[in-house]
């Protein structure tokens, strides 16, 4: 076949770049409900418990996909440091992901889950100022995006005698958690086979959890039977699926439309708790997650605002 033939048509990009598209859709709205699991789950079980048990069931669920792939040698690295090196991968985006985990879980029981996925969702934002630390430039879209994230977490959040709940502390404190894990998986997984990374790190964050619960929590077979259906959303769906999902859809989607429809799991988040918890927020709270919307959005987005100028001149001309 001649190389002109192997060159994919207009309408066939099209058509792929619209399947990725409603895939990242699809894994955003299953992220956004699972804050909807993760809370109905506590009724039951304890935080610790309950990310145990899930973060369990997605390391299974993506186990054979991840045996399935062919280990690649970390660039650069002798044949030891290569093979230490998915282990040190897997203990530090381990360790990183039970912290952000463990606080938005303990945080959900005195927030709504609405609230949990608009603040957990400043990662966004977090992850380029933590770059700076480390030498990477800080766009002026990131400082913009910050400052509407800062005032919507103002009026989402912060009370009018200037109060914050427990739980949204501790929502706050997991998305720096959180931008820390983006930070380490971005490190390690082009180092080393990814879907091992994400197998890896959840196997350690289900087994520390799992041991914090036998020590601080009631651990009944009980509960976990009666939390059956939001442990296995969690863990099977929230953890295992929807990360294929994304990994599968990023391969087509341009980086625009992945950040405009990822970030989008707030919004399913607050419409979940509406639909299914009869979570409601005041016309302040709204104002709040229009702000940190349009925050996110612009961080994510801002490299692309600038160039779009000079690509639609390329257009006409």
């Amino acid at each position: 076949m001649s190389g002109a033939g192997l060159m994919m048509t207009p309408a066939a990009s099209s058509s792929r770049a619209l399947k990725a598209d409603l895939l990242l859709l699809t894994t955003a709205c299953i992220w956004g409900l699972a804050f909807v699991a993760q809370r109905v789950g506590m009724e039951h079980v304890g935080p610790f418990l309950f990310n145990g048990v899930r973060f369990a069931l997605g390391a299974v669920a993506l186990l054979p996909l991840a045996v399935a792939v062919k280990t690649r040698a970390a660039p650069g690295l002798s044949h030891a440091g290569s093979r230490a090196l998915p282990w040190w991968g897997m203990l530090a985006a381990g360790t990183a992901l039970t912290l952000g985990a463990s606080l938005q879980q303990i945080g959900l029981q005195d927030t709504t889950a609405g609230k949990a996925g608009f603040i957990t969702g400043l990662y966004v934002i977090l992850v380029p100022f933590f770059g700076a630390f480390v030498g990477r430039r800080t766009p002026v879209g990131t400082w913009a995006g910050a400052a509407m994230a800062v005032a919507g977490m103002y009026f989402l959040c912060i009370t009018e005698d200037f109060t914050i709940s427990p739980g949204d502390l501790l929502e706050l404190i997991g998305a720096v958690f959180w931008a820390g894990h983006v930070l380490i998986a971005a490190w390690f997984a082009p180092r080393m086979n990814p879907l091992r990374l994400a197998v890896g790190q959840y196997a350690v964050c289900s087994v520390t959890s799992l041991i914090i619960a036998l020590c601080m929590e009631n651990v009944e077979w009980s509960g976990i039977r009666a939390a059956a259906v939001p442990i296995a959303y969690g863990g099977l769906l929230s953890v295992g699926l929807a990360y294929t999902l994304q990994l599968v859809a990023q391969r087509d989607a341009p980086p625009s439309h992945a950040a405009i429809i990822l970030s989008l799991e707030a919004v399913f988040a607050a419409l979940a708790g509406w639909l299914l918890l009869s979570e409601t927020l005041a016309l302040r709270g709204l104002a709040g997650c229009a702000l940190m919307m349009g925050g996110m959005l612009l961080s994510e987005l801002w490299p692309w605002l600038r160039a779009w100028p000079g690509r639609r001149m390329a257009r006409q001309a």
